[in-house]
């Protein structure tokens, strides 16, 4: 494929590294040749680079494989997820998995990301249901303050909710933002 095919979301092998197109711009200036101005992740380091890229040239276009699987259990500094259809278990270091920790609880279906065999990570769905375990006692006529109280939900992870949240209650919460959305329903 050529550079002039960018598309947001689409994952590129680009000077030796894996970059997923996060956004780009063709750029036309009044002197010299079109170029490309892109912001890409690195899918290795989870890095963000602004990058030109000479409108035109040809660029390999990488394919990612996805499997859903399960996440099982901690094993000391790794996390086991298993293939629903295949039963095979696949061992995840917490190194590859810092911010996804938050919010994962076993059982829970995920997107397991390789390239060629490599591992890259894993994509959790954008919000999950989680079980609230501790939160501060609302605090009468406090309502100046945003109307917000700590909360802790099962992973350990701590969020901000509305007073009106009890302990045992079940949260929707966004694994992009790591925010409170609502109650589950």
């Amino acid at each position: 494929m050529t550079s002039n095919e960018f598309k947001n979301g689409m994952t590129i092998e680009y000077d030796g590294k894996l970059l997923k197109i996060l956004e780009f711009m063709h750029v036309k200036p009044g002197k010299g040749n079109t170029f490309i101005r892109t912001k890409v992740r690195d899918m290795r380091t989870g890095g963000v680079l602004e990058m030109r890229i000479n409108a035109g040239i040809k660029i390999e276009q990488a394919i990612l494989d996805k499997q859903e699987m399960q996440y099982l259990y901690a094993d000391g500094d790794n996390h086991v997820f298993m293939n629903t259809e295949t039963y095979e278990q696949v061992e995840i270091p917490a190194s590859h998995l810092t911010d996804e920790l938050h919010f994962l609880i076993p059982n829970m279906l995920v997107n397991v990301t390789f390239y060629k065999g490599e591992l890259l990570g894993v994509d959790l769905p954008d919000k999950v249901v989680l079980e609230i375990t501790e939160c501060d006692p609302a605090v009468a006529g406090d309502t100046k303050t945003n109307a917000t109280k700590d909360a802790t939900l099962e992973t350990g992870w701590t969020i901000k909710v509305p007073l009106f949240i009890e302990q045992g209650e079940r949260v929707i919460v966004s694994t992009e933002s790591g925010e409170y959305v609502s109650r589950e329903k």
